[in-house]
């Protein structure tokens, strides 16, 4: 963290950290929901294991809900009350368009499921007048003070049986100096906590695999 905040003029390579030439350049899902985003990144991992066993441990993350895999220490320094587990939860596994993924308990507004699609892909947008606390539509009239931000999640199962989760975020914002300094400051933040969550996936998924093939389940 402390490096990432010191070396701002690397933070071009942590935006793509992972990901693949072809990765970066293509169109993704829901690209279009932020179609001029003032920041973005996209993150990728590959996971020894197939897309149907990623899925369960992706579509259960959010605040109060099974975490984000993360840095849960400092995410808790700032009251998110994170608790990240190690397992699969049943009854966290039934998202649907419209569902909130919170990320504080009390601060700010949850990211909302805007596409989903089982085994695949999952994306989550957090778009809202922050004068009102009021949703908007793109074909809306710009608030003057805003943020619309979305993440995505996609799994691309390869003939190896492995799989490439990829994390692609992309946010806009009204230009002001506050949003500056917000985003300057907790930008490069970002960049290592999704990292961090893409790696805990990925111990999480294949520590499972290997326990239920070392007991032949």
């Amino acid at each position: 963290m402390a490096a990432s905040l010191l070396t701002p003029f690397l933070n071009d390579r942590r935006r793509k950290w992972g990901a693949t030439g072809e990765e970066i350049k293509r169109a993704w899902p829901c690209d279009d929901l932020v179609p001029q985003p003032k920041g973005e990144y996209m993150h990728a991992i590959t996971i020894n294991a197939s897309a149907a066993a990623v899925w369960p441990w992706l579509v259960q993350i959010g605040q109060s809900r099974a975490g984000f895999y993360s840095y849960e220490f400092l995410e808790n320094l700032i009251g998110c009350k994170m608790c990240n587990v190690n397992e699969i939860i049943p009854k966290l596994q039934h998202l649907k368009v419209g569902d909130s993924i919170p990320m504080h308990p009390t601060m700010g507004s949850p990211y909302k499921v805007a596409a989903i699609d089982p085994g695949r892909t999952l994306v989550l947008l957090l778009r809202e007048d922050t004068q009102t606390g009021k949703t908007f539509e793109i074909s809306d009239k710009m608030p003057e003070k805003y943020q619309n931000m979305s993440w995505m999640f996609f799994l691309n199962e390869h003939d190896d049986g492995t799989t490439r989760l990829i994390s692609r975020s992309r946010n806009d914002w009204n230009k002001s100096l506050g949003n500056t300094l917000f985003f300057g400051i907790f930008g490069p933040i970002t960049l290592e906590m999704d990292r961090k969550m893409l790696l805990g996936i990925k111990q999480r998924v294949e520590a499972t695999r290997e326990y239920y093939t070392h007991n032949g389940e």
